[in-house]
């Protein structure tokens, strides 16, 4: 879904932005999943920018955002086959893959790790943005880290508005951001490890997205595996993640009379859920009717959590989502977004 009535960058601003993230500062980029965070992933000080203005822990990687044709040897040692089976696949797109670093990348982008994170992202913008900063670095490839651009913890922006929201105490001179609209997919991308593959290790699905696990086995022949031990890092992986600043719990039907008791205790609430108001719903609080389609949902989940953020509620109960392969992203964001009030 194109947003029509906010206009893209002029060439100008993408000039700007590639010569602010080549000179070392940070840039808020529009993507296809969310708006990122971005410097030049070869810049260690410009990194530590990142960490500094989203208070992210130092060993939490990073994902580095290359132009599609970018060499990708420039970046890490090996591309094994199922790795370039995804990327002949999904690239463009909303996948991250995990490969062995090039040992001349700084680790600063992986949180220490022997690994790096790659994606090869679909939107034009970020895409026009890359390919210019690609220009003007003296070996012909570029790469900018870029988290979601917001602090650490909390819940990814979709708009240029949040961006704005999450850092006001940032000005111009030390944040750019470029607006190009709301992100088409709305969540984070999906990650796979594809970096032990000499050690006997198939593709690992480390974080659930729009490239579903299905999509994946289709192209490799295998359901990528669950994440083991051993696997690396990767960002949203701690349990606690994609957090509203108020309160949320999910329930389902067996949980009705609980939230029928916590609503009862007062105070404005807000309530997410597939089915039109019951009629044990109290005036003071507020019932909104969710997608029953996956993508939809995802598409609207951080802006909607947003909102809810801004109503000024006590609580927000969000209805539990199909236990199905298609809501499994869905259902990850808000499981970690829960978690953060257990």
């Amino acid at each position: 879904m194109t947003d029509t009535t906010t206009p893209g960058p002029s060439e100008q601003q993408i000039e700007q932005a590639a010569h602010v993230l080549a000179q070392g500062g940070l840039v808020a980029f529009p993507t296809e999943t969310v708006y990122g965070l971005g410097a030049d992933a070869e810049n260690p000080a410009a990194v530590q920018l990142i960490y500094k203005a989203k208070g992210r822990p130092a060993n939490h990687p990073l994902i580095v955002h290359v132009a599609p044709g970018a060499d990708l040897r420039y970046w890490v040692k090996d591309i094994p086959a199922v790795a370039q089976q995804l990327i002949d696949a999904f690239w463009p797109g909303p996948l991250t893959l995990i490969l062995p670093r090039n040992p001349a990348i700084p680790d600063t982008v992986s949180g220490g790790q022997s690994s790096i994170g790659i994606r090869c992202p679909s939107h034009p913008v970020a895409q026009a943005l890359l390919k210019r900063m690609a220009e003007l670095k003296p070996s012909g490839q570029a790469g900018v880290a870029a988290p979601s651009a917001n602090k650490f913890g909390q819940v990814s922006p979709t708009a240029a508005s949040h961006v704005r929201d999450e850092f006001v105490d940032m000005g111009p001179d030390q944040l750019l951001i470029v607006e190009a609209g709301p992100s088409e997919v709305g969540i984070e991308s999906t990650i796979v490890d594809v970096s032990r593959t000499h050690q006997g290790v198939g593709a690992v699905l480390l974080r659930p997205g729009h490239i579903t696990a299905a999509m994946i086995a289709e192209v490799i022949g295998y359901e990528p595996a669950s994440p083991d031990q051993q696997a690396p890092q990767v960002s949203g992986s701690l349990k606690a993640h994609y957090a509203p600043r108020t309160p949320l719990s999910l329930f389902d039907e067996d949980s009705v009379p609980a939230v029928q008791a916590a609503l009862a205790q007062g105070g404005k609430q807000a309530i997410v859920a597939f089915a039109a108001m019951p009629p044990f719903l109290a005036d003071v609080h507020d019932w909104y009717v969710c997608s029953s389609d996956a993508q939809a949902y995802a598409q609207d989940l951080y802006a909607m959590l947003r909102r809810l953020d801004q109503g000024q509620y006590q609580h927000i109960w969000v209805q539990r989502c199909p236990d199905t392969p298609d809501w499994q992203a869905v259902n990850d964001r808000l499981g970690r977004a829960a978690a953060a009030f257990e």
